[in-house]
């Protein structure tokens, strides 16, 4: 039985999840939601029991000193509360973990238990998956959903998936079976430059959480870091001559395929979405800050770090040649505890649809999912 009472009454409440490892190219998707839990300072409520859901020869707990004190942090999943101030303010459960190792349904349903309780409206999952893309251009990011009136009424595309998934596929999947509209918003990562940080990745998806969700996220240094990541990344790429050939030819084929898109009704939806994501109203906080969630007795979940652009891989052969093939692969390695959780740069969010998968590990694979 889940009991709740630290918890004040939530408005309007929706979910946003994340989960590292399969479903996190790049650590996109888990560093957009700890952007969240720190821009509005989010307090964590509830933790599921680390015991029931992870194999601690895959993901380690860790020793570290608290004032001489020794201390262990267990591998698990956190749900924290957010207040989003404005004129219409509104609550965001953030649920931030590590894909689990064993037993995904009870791991679902007991989400699901928390978001009953709380009286969550939709829930909202961030993943990142491999794709063809080049880093110079705006990374694609798509939305997709198993309700077909929740893709016609908030114009995402109903998932037509086929094939392996991660825990972002199967939550959502579970959300749908009980009655929770559930969309999962995917980022598509470079192939060639997998290692995390990835901002410009988190900085796309969080573009679009806003325009799905009708918010505005305060950016931070976002937009810096997805700039200097971009830098970082051409620099190491023109070193190597094969890799800045295998660029070009993304940039060609991504080019291409997009000119239907450079339509006046596409060029003025674009930019009612950045007067719209730009525009304080009436009563909002100018940097979108929180208020306080509450007199609650939580416990607060903290991640910082930073890290400089990895050298871009050279490309492999085989895999797809543009933005409309199927990713080559999944999340790539996992880093060390902490290395995620840093930022560096971020750039304009597509609306190119990426492929909605859940890009699996092997690099030779092709798939595309949710």
């Amino acid at each position: 039985m889940i009991e709740l009472e630290g918890v004040p009454e939530l408005i309007d409440p929706v979910m946003v999840a994340a989960f590292e490892g399969w479903n996190d190219a790049g650590d996109a998707a888990s560093t957009a939601v700890a952007h969240l839990d720190r821009e509005w300072k989010g307090e964590v409520f509830a933790a599921l029991d680390a015991e029931d859901y992870y194999d601690f020869q895959v993901n380690r707990p860790t020793i570290w000193l608290d004032g001489g004190v020794r201390k262990i942090t267990w591998p698990t999943t956190r749900l924290s509360v957010v207040r989003v101030g404005g004129e219409k303010p509104r609550d965001l459960v953030l649920v931030r973990g590590i894909e689990p190792s064993m037993r995904w349904r009870s791991f679902c349903n007991e989400i699901l238990a928390f978001a009953h309780e709380l009286g969550v409206e939709m829930v909202v999952v961030l993943g990142a998956l491999l794709g063809d893309t080049p880093h110079t251009r705006p990374v694609p990011v798509s939305g997709v959903t198993s309700d077909p009136d929740l893709a016609r009424t908030m114009d995402l595309e109903e998932t037509r998936y086929e094939g392996p998934t991660g825990i972002v596929g199967i939550l959502q999947e579970a959300c749908t079976h009980a009655g929770v509209p559930a969309v999962s918003l995917w980022a598509a990562v470079p192939h060639y430059v997998s290692q995390p940080p990835n901002p410009k990745a988190t900085l796309a998806l969080l573009n679009r959480l806003e325009d799905l969700l009708g918010l505005r996220i305060p950016l931070g240094e976002l937009p810096e870091d997805a700039r200097a990541w971009q830098l970082g990344v051409d620099q190491l790429a023109a070193e190597d001559s094969e890799v800045a050939e295998y660029v070009q030819t993304l940039e060609e084929a991504r080019d291409t395929a997009e000119l239907p898109e450079a339509s006046g009704e596409a060029i003025a939806r674009e930019f009612e979405r950045y007067l719209r994501r730009r525009d304080t109203g009436p009563g909002q906080t100018p940097g979108g800050h929180a208020t306080e969630s509450g007199d609650a007795s939580y416990l607060r979940d903290t991640s910082s770090g930073r890290a400089r652009p990895p050298k871009p891989l050279r490309p492999e052969t085989g895999g797809g040649t543009g933005p409309g093939s199927p990713p080559t692969g999944g999340p790539g390695r996992q880093p060390p505890a902490g290395e995620g959780d840093e930022r560096i740069e971020g750039t304009e969010n597509g609306d190119a649809g990426a492929d909605d998968s859940d890009g699996p590990r092997d690099s030779s694979e092709d798939s595309s999912e949710d």
